[in-house]
């Protein structure tokens, strides 16, 4: 664990120790019933409506297999867990408050949806941006494998939103989307005159009405970004995608800099300056002259400074 995970709750320390497990033996978690045996209620605890932070975060991860808890067994198996780490009584405890603890008081705090759907000739994708009231993120991108509108994968991306933040115990609910027509049909501006159009707005309808409160605004393609990228990225066909994809961050550019030789004598030449600039800090006494030295220096690195007898070689590079 690294060290902010050794602060954790005893309860929030096994599920983590779970979620791990999964995601180092993911194929085997998705291709077997797994039976998890745990002395502790950890079923109990997974199944709780209100569970806000890490631990909601968790049960969404691990709803993806199929796992069972079962009592512990007396045998020799158990022995290797219990020698990996032993829990001692006063822990148990612990868990067991956890466990009968009231109702978190951030459960009526608002959280925040942001969908948008895509349909295109390769398909449709909904994308999905959850954040709970500590500010917590989760993203989502679903496929849709049958055929439809622009308009029914906004609503079937609203709906899926829905019923995922109902899952992770919201009760208070502010949803965002960009499509101006499923706005208004839900505020009663726009009438829903197409047979589904009518059927998607009462299913919504019927959705938000679970909540103790439930609001759909409507704001501009701009605010809406992460969630339009994650739809567009699963209305694509994915025979051709790995199932895990990264994401690596390039810092600088993957080419080198082009480097200028410079070899200064007693004859001044328009790198001078820059160079007395780069390497010694020292700048021309006019002020209109210095400012351009200083804005032509950025487009230059020093990277090496040699003297053979009286020459002074300067080596340094385009930025």
């Amino acid at each position: 664990m690294v060290d902010a995970e050794t602060r954790y709750s005893t309860l929030e320390k096994l599920v983590l120790s779970l979620v791990q497990t999964a995601r180092r033996l993911r194929r085997y978690f998705q291709g077997h019933p797994i039976h998890v045996l745990t002395n502790f209620r950890l079923q109990n605890v997974l199944s709780k409506p209100e569970l806000s932070g890490r631990l909601a975060k968790w049960v969404i991860e691990l709803k993806e297999y199929a796992i069972e808890f079962k009592p512990s067994p007396a045998i020799k198996g158990q022995v290797l867990a219990d020698f990996i780490e032993e829990i001692p009584q006063e822990k148990e405890e612990e868990c067991k408050k956890e466990i009968e603890a009231p109702v978190d008081q951030k459960q009526d705090e608002v959280w925040k949806m942001f969908t948008d759907g895509a349909s295109n000739d390769e398909g449709t994708g909904a994308g999905l941006k959850i954040t709970n009231p500590e500010g917590q993120h989760f993203t989502y991108a679903l496929r849709l494998e049958f055929k439809s509108t622009n308009n029914e994968a906004e609503y079937e991306a609203l709906l899926a939103g829905l019923r995922i933040t109902k899952k992770l115990g919201a009760r208070h609910l502010e949803a965002h989307v960009d499509s101006m027509l499923v706005a208004n049909q839900i505020e009663g501006s726009y009438d829903a005159k197409d047979n589904k159009m009518a059927l998607y707005l009462a299913q919504t309808k019927a959705l938000m009405a679970t909540f103790a409160t439930c609001k759909v605004k409507h704001i501009n393609i701009s605010e809406n970004k992460q969630a339009d990228a994650l739809s567009k990225l699963a209305s694509v066909g994915f025979e051709h995608l790995a199932k895990d994809v990264h994401i690596e961050v390039l810092a600088t550019h993957s080419i080198m800099n082009r480097e200028i030789l410079v070899c200064s004598e007693t004859e001044n030449s328009w790198m001078t300056p820059i160079i007395n600039y780069l390497a010694r800090g020292i700048l021309p006494e006019k002020k209109a002259d210095a400012r351009k030295i200083r804005h032509k220096a950025l487009n230059y690195t020093t990277n090496e400074i040699s003297c053979i007898g009286d020459h002074t070689w300067v080596h340094f590079s385009e930025a």
